[in-house]
């Protein structure tokens, strides 16, 4: 998230106070499970973005279908658990995922995406079979990264640093220089001057954490930080976009202070798809994470 609207977190008086003190405690207690997870690996962050991805579509779901949804919502979870099934299976067979279950982990995204514009209501099919997708990639991205032994678990920290940077400096530095609003008609608050420090913070950010692990080539990863910085950005708007076309104030209430889940990860979603499309187009599907890391 590119920078949080204060009329939502800090606004006068004891509730925006109080709503601010939620989301602190919020990403305090969040960031460290979701780092530990990263660390762990394996089933237990499969299981643990794996279950995100299923709440993400659920809140989707819950803005884009407006009548009975307890079908579309079956068919679409039901092809997320598989993908993330078939992510997670592709283990490393040599040092490298197995391809064929990659590809069958984005193929079930694809079925569950024509089985949700199959099964929503006429005027609402584009919306349900879109959502599959992007709830999806929140599963298989991470699993598909973190596979890579070797690279894994530091490119999954790197996207964490990028996104945090950006989503705190892009708040603090918007509210203290203010300036010329980047999309006033979708999000108010967000400003040039917020989104260029949440930039610069990731290139920081990613530069730290790639030169504590001693890869090679930190120019190359700070310019990449600073383009999923604005991916992520980008992710924000859309998010907020989305809330605005349907009437939503937040996509849930799941997490204090922040709203729902897809609030909490409208950037995340944005910036991991682009690091695994750079990791595979660089590295193969056999090899997305060092694809994504290792520059000459």
């Amino acid at each position: 998230m590119a920078e949080a609207d204060p009329a939502r977190s800090v606004g006068a008086g004891g509730s925006g106070r109080g709503e601010m003190a939620l989301r602190v405690i919020s990403s305090l207690v969040l960031a460290p499970l979701a780092i530990f997870v990263a660390y762990l690996g394996g089933w237990v962050l499969a299981v643990f973005w794996g279950a995100a991805a299923i709440l993400v579509f659920w809140e989707w779901s819950g803005l884009v279908v407006e009548d009975d949804r307890r079908v579309v919502r079956a068919a679409c979870v039901a092809s997320i658990v598989l993908s993330a099934i078939c992510a997670s299976a592709a283990g490393y067979l040599n040092g490298a995922l197995h391809t064929n279950l990659v590809l069958s982990a984005f193929a079930m995204l694809v079925v569950g995406a024509v089985a949700g514009a199959a099964l929503a209501p006429r005027t609402q099919r584009i919306w349900a079979a879109s959502g599959v997708p992007y709830a999806g990639m929140i599963a298989l991205a991470p699993i598909l990264l973190r596979a890579d032994a070797g690279f894994g678990f530091v490119a999954l920290m790197i996207l964490f640093a990028i996104v945090w940077a950006t989503d705190i400096l892009a708040y603090f530095v918007g509210r203290a220089v203010g300036g010329p609003k980047v999309a006033p008609q979708i999000s108010p608050k967000k400003t040039w001057s917020g989104a260029i420090g949440g930039a610069l913070a990731a290139m920081v950010a990613a530069a730290a954490i790639a030169w504590s692990t001693g890869l090679a080539g930190i120019d190359k990863i700070m310019l990449l930080a600073v383009v999923l910085s604005v991916v992520a950005q980008a992710g924000d708007f859309f998010e907020s976009a989305l809330k605005r076309r349907f009437g939503a104030k937040d996509s849930g209430h799941l997490i204090p202070g922040h709203g729902g889940l897809m609030d909490r990860l409208d950037g995340f979603v944005t910036a991991v798809v682009l690091a695994l499309v750079i990791g595979i187009c660089r590295g193969g599907l056999s090899e997305p994470a060092r694809g994504l890391l290792v520059w000459p």
